[in-house]
């Protein structure tokens, strides 16, 4: 039993070993036969631009609020934009200092130009094929023997022309084993913008100064009000009657009351 698994073993790993042999030779052979076809297809690409067009677009507004990296601006039209997590790389240029989020105030004017260049361009590729015409199958297909002597079959693109001895031909006239090189021509326009950003700013302007000649108001402490001091005399309009007239009421009273006590006597 123990000779059967250790038999076992063994083969697996001879197996594991051709296995990534086989694989090693299957990777040499397919470079070897993409170099002998990079040899045999050649493809060239060339860009072309055409004439670049620019459109400026400036944007103006005014700091409303800055809470942590959120700006709040107010924009020419009198909208209110939000413009959240600012960058902390993000930079103004204010009378020459480079400015972030944290640096700006309520009342900074900010312009932001955009500059946006349009380039039409044309991307042309040129596939050159050289080889003997193995087997055709017209219009669709032809296979071609390379000079390392591989086959590789193409696919005829619609109104394909092939050069044979110097004159031109379709896929009709290729014969097996003509000598035959084709040119395929692809040219694709595309349009490259590319956008450049400059953000200004200045800051708000300070309160103006009052004119000369206009009065300025000066802030004066008012007195401290301190209590009338008591008469020392009685007013004018003060009289000795009524104490005179107290003091004839008394005397008035005491004879009536010593009358009484005579009479009792």
């Amino acid at each position: 039993m123990i000779a059967r698994l250790t038999r076992r073993k063994k083969m697996n790993s001879t197996a594991g070993i051709i296995r990534v042999w086989l694989v090693l030779a299957v990777g040499v052979v397919c470079i070897a036969f993409a170099a002998s076809m990079s040899a045999q297809v050649k493809t060239e690409t060339t860009t072309a631009h055409g004439q670049a067009t620019h459109e400026v677009k400036v944007e103006r507004a005014e700091v409303v609020l800055v809470t942590g990296n959120d700006l709040l601006v107010k924009m020419e039209d009198g909208t209110i934009r939000h413009i959240p997590n600012v960058p902390e790389s993000a930079r103004v240029d204010v009378n020459g200092q480079q400015l972030g989020i944290h640096d700006l105030k309520p009342g900074m004017k900010l312009e932001r130009t955009i500059t946006t260049t349009t380039t039409p361009k044309t991307i042309t590729t040129v596939k050159t094929v050289t080889g003997k015409v193995w087997h055709v199958s017209p219009p669709n297909s032809v296979i071609l023997t390379l000079e390392d002597g591989t086959n590789q079959q193409f696919k005829i693109p619609k109104n394909q022309k092939f050069t044979v001895d110097g004159q031109q031909t379709d896929a009709f006239g290729l014969k097996k084993g003509m000598i035959v090189s084709a040119t395929k021509i692809v040219e694709v326009p595309e349009v490259e913008v590319t956008q450049q950003r400059a953000l200004s700013g200045t800051m708000p302007p300070p309160p103006p100064a009052p004119p000369a000649d206009a009065p300025i108001l000066v802030a004066v402490a008012e007195p401290t009000p301190v209590p009338a001091a008591a008469p020392a005399e009685l007013p004018k309009t003060g009289s000795f009657l009524p104490l005179i007239g107290l003091l004839g009421s008394f005397s008035l009273l005491l004879s009536i009351g010593l009358a009484a006590i005579r009479k009792s006597f």
